[in-house]
């Protein structure tokens, strides 16, 4: 039996993963869980299995919690803030953790359990797009395995099987992006773009600050940064190719001409169960593919000019350093003000280039580097804001 943490189990990749485990009870033991702010799922959660240590990035939500679970008579114990977080990413008692928090907030827990020997599940592409070089130089250090939860990165990496330190044998990545819900609206229109309208993904049921980055294809682009330095691949071999069905999540073009896809239905417990049985494969619950009834699949190309955060992630990891810090810290501010209504939805790519443009980019950054350039980031995307309403 794995025991497994399970760093934001209240959001849909932690719910999906805790599905997964109810439905091989006798293969996981969920020894962790961790989350930002939401007392009431994770009580839940809590007394359902009865975890040994929780934590809330939120203080004051832990301190609501810790009342909440009083007549469990102190256990689990409940931690609060950056601290409680890398607490539970590098409990001794966990063998694997699942990192499905996503934003900078994962960055230090990620790093904790990696420091820690702890094998990773991820579906952070911040912490990719944030820190690669970092994280990537200290799984090589504790020889720990990293696998990807997130489609597209779980696609390509199932392709990429047996053959991950053949580079050179990779003509290209082709990274699907369903397009969103905008894909087939005229630019002119998504100035006037509700944040309602760009929550109703076509495809797949996800958090908002996701949905939001795939209405303005800003998913695709930080995946893009992401597959860089997970596949260790050359900016100029990774293209974006728009598929609406999404039934084909990704696919590697081989030297010799070959195409190699990886296939199923729109369900993140696919992909999470992968990650934490790998290399087994077990049964699931989700329906079978049915390509019969799919018919036709359709594909064509991304539209930079429509979506110019695609544009901005391709310049953020050309440049390198800490440029796409600056991109991918902007993005999570300038995106909580469109759900909020204090900007437009067009406002998003134009936000996010003015604080690129205004960022002295540090060509090779520490961890300090990179928490600093975090907050000024965020810190610049509220002025702009604030100055801008």
């Amino acid at each position: 039996m794995k025991h497994i943490a399970i760093l934001g189990s209240t959001g849909s990749i932690g719910k999906n993963a805790l599905s997964v485990v109810d439905t091989h009870a006798d293969e996981f033991k969920v020894v962790g869980l961790a989350a930002n702010r939401d007392v009431d799922a994770l009580e839940q959660q809590i007394r359902r299995y009865r975890p040994a240590l929780v934590a809330l990035n939120d203080p004051t939500a832990a301190c609501q919690l810790r009342e909440r679970i009083r007549d469990l008579n102190g256990n689990p114990q409940v931690l609060a803030g950056t601290e409680g977080l890398q607490a539970v990413a590098t409990m001794p008692e966990a063998s694997q953790v699942l990192d499905g928090m996503g934003g900078s907030a994962g960055l230090l827990p990620t790093l904790a359990a990696i420091n820690a020997g702890k094998d990773i599940a991820f579906v952070n592409k911040e912490v990719m797009v944030m820190a690669g070089s970092l994280v990537n130089a200290a799984v090589q250090e504790n020889g720990i395995t990293l696998i990807p939860i997130d489609g597209e990165m779980s696609a390509i990496f199932q392709c990429l099987e047996g053959a991950r330190d053949r580079q050179a044998d990779i003509h290209r990545l082709l990274i699907t992006a369903s397009g969103g819900p905008f894909r087939e609206v005229p630019k002119e229109a998504l100035y006037s773009v509700t944040p309602q309208q760009a929550l109703q993904h076509p495809n797949w049921k996800m958090g908002q600050k996701i949905t939001i980055d795939s209405a303005t294809m800003m998913n695709k682009g930080l995946e893009v940064i992401e597959a860089k330095w997970l596949f260790d691949i050359e900016l100029s071999k990774i293209d974006i190719v728009v598929h609406p069905e999404s039934i084909v999540h990704s696919m590697v073009e081989w030297t010799d001409g070959s195409t190699l896809a990886q296939l199923g239905p729109t369900d993140m417990r696919i992909m999470i169960q992968y990650a934490l049985t790998y290399p087994r494969r077990l049964s699931t619950p989700v329906p079978r593919l049915d390509l019969m009834e799919s018919r036709a699949l359709h594909f064509e190309p991304a539209d930079f000019e429509k979506f110019p955060c695609l544009s901005l992630a391709y310049t953020a990891a050309e440049v390198g350093g800490t440029l796409p810090v600056v991109l991918s810290s902007a993005d999570e501010v300038v995106v909580e003000a469109f759900l909020n209504a204090c900007i437009g939805f067009m406002d998003i790519p134009a936000i996010l280039a003015s604080v690129m443009d205004k960022h002295v980019v540090i060509a090779d950054p520490t961890l300090s580097d990179i928490l600093e350039v975090d907050r000024w980031a965020k810190s610049t995307a509220r002025s702009i804001i604030k100055n801008k309403t």
